[in-house]
């Protein structure tokens, strides 16, 4: 293939991530500013860790619903309008930041807004992007997520310097008419496409029916459904542990602020490492190894770290997990894409996102209660034992030579599977 061709095939893929880069660095900076807003205000930690609930808890109001609704609308549309949306709310909350009830029900309106969003570009993304370039994009979009995670706070301090939080704030709010801006000129996927369901309305009956659909399709490709549904409470046991992971670190391993800010730093530089290696090598690794070995190594890095006693052991853990994740997750993304049909995506997607936000919600505060009953310590190294047999079960699923075909990659093999 010449350059000309390349170019070609990369021209919107590349339109797409440089939108999703810019998003993804505004989100930082919005959550940090935010953050340091309301302690502000405050001074309360607690007041600040509300927002740590308020995203699955937005997740869950949003999404018994978001699916139906997904899938019977222009995605390229929906999008613009949830960027809009979102870019709005932000701006109010510059109007806002001195009443606390209000900032929380915007936040939370935000979240409802972005977990409306999800589903909704990836379903988009699903059919934008052919399948042979899925896993080159997935590891790519892995790289501009971990670049946002080392830019975004970086940014925001500059921003902090030179102005205020609210400043800050602000700057995300561009961010999202921008991507708005960058959506509008991508391709409409959809338009010659007409739904036979635009005229149907929400109602408690047309959920009950997409809800049956859902499960109907679980039983039918149980595997499928399996492996999705055991990376999901892979996830949740992550998310789990990394609310304890500040506690954990001052506590029990004893760190200073200096040495958990280092800490912070390993990780970051681990994701970069990881997503730059997962670009390079993409192409010459499966997916199902990406899946199995990428989420078991996450899972013993996670070992590493709870069972560290320094700052040496720590990072060492600490840069494993941080690695591995790219891996893990641009084998999963792949898998969806591939294994999912897009016309049912909406629903799927928002349906097991609401049980993995009410699992985060149940899981959260379960290791949260424990680890004041019993131990922080005894709470993390639980939680990583447990991490490391359920992504042992799922290597070993996602590596069964009976299932390969779930795990291909050319347009051919993945329209026999779907």
């Amino acid at each position: 293939m010449n350059i000309r061709k390349i170019a070609d095939a990369w021209k919107y893929p590349s339109i797409l991530l440089f939108g999703i880069g810019i998003s993804s660095i505004g989100s930082w900076i919005y959550f940090l500013a935010l953050n340091l807003i309301v302690f502000n205000m405050t001074g309360s930690p607690l007041a600040v860790a509300v927002f740590y609930i308020i995203k699955p808890l937005a997740t869950v109001f949003t999404n018994l619903w978001a699916g139906s609704v997904i899938d019977r609308i222009n995605k390229k549309h929906l999008m613009i309008a949830l960027d809009l949306i979102q870019g709005t709310l932000i701006t109010c909350l510059g109007y806002f930041t001195y009443t606390m009830w209000i900032i929380y029900l915007l936040v939370f309106l935000i979240n409802m807004a972005s977990s409306v969003y999800g589903p909704t570009s990836v379903s988009y993304i699903t059919r934008l992007i052919p399948t042979e370039q899925r896993q080159r994009f997935n590891s790519l979009r892995s790289l501009l997520d971990s670049g946002a995670f080392l830019l975004g706070p970086a940014i925001t301090g500059v921003l902090f310097m030179i102005g205020t939080p609210l400043y800050a704030i602000c700057i995300n709010a561009i961010a999202f008419y921008f991507s708005a801006l960058v959506t509008l000129f991508m391709p409409n996927v959809e338009k010659s496409r007409v739904s036979k369901s635009l005229d149907q309305r929400l109602s408690f009956s047309l959920l009950m029916q997409d809800w049956k659909e859902v499960l109907q399709f679980s039983r039918q490709f149980l595997y499928v459904m399996t492996v999705y549904f055991l990376f999901s409470v892979f996830i949740v046991i992550q998310t789990a542990i990394d609310s304890l992971e500040v506690a954990f670190s001052k506590e029990v391993i004893s760190l200073s602020d200096s040495e958990y800010g280092f800490l912070v730093s390993i990780a970051g530089a681990g994701i970069l490492i990881g997503s730059l290696m997962n670009v390079l090598f993409t192409k010459r690794l499966a997916v199902s190894l990406l899946i199995g070995i990428g989420s078991v190594t996450v899972s013993v890095g996670y070992i590493i770290f709870a069972f560290s006693t320094n700052f040496l052991v720590a990072s060492i853990g600490v840069f494993i997990l941080a690695v591995s994740l790219a891996f893990a997750n641009t084998g999963f993304y792949t898998f969806y894409q591939n294994n999912i049909p897009v016309e049912v995506m909406g629903r799927i997607g928002s349906i097991y996102g609401f049980v993995e936000a009410l699992l985060v919600i149940v899981i959260t505060f379960i290791f949260a209660v424990t680890s004041q009953l019993i131990s922080i310590q005894f709470v993390v190294v639980f939680g990583a034992i447990f991490m490391f047999l359920l992504t042992l079960a799922l290597m070993l699923l996602s590596m069964q030579p009976s299932k390969s075909k779930y795990y291909r990659t050319t347009p051919e093999e993945v329209k026999e599977i779907i």
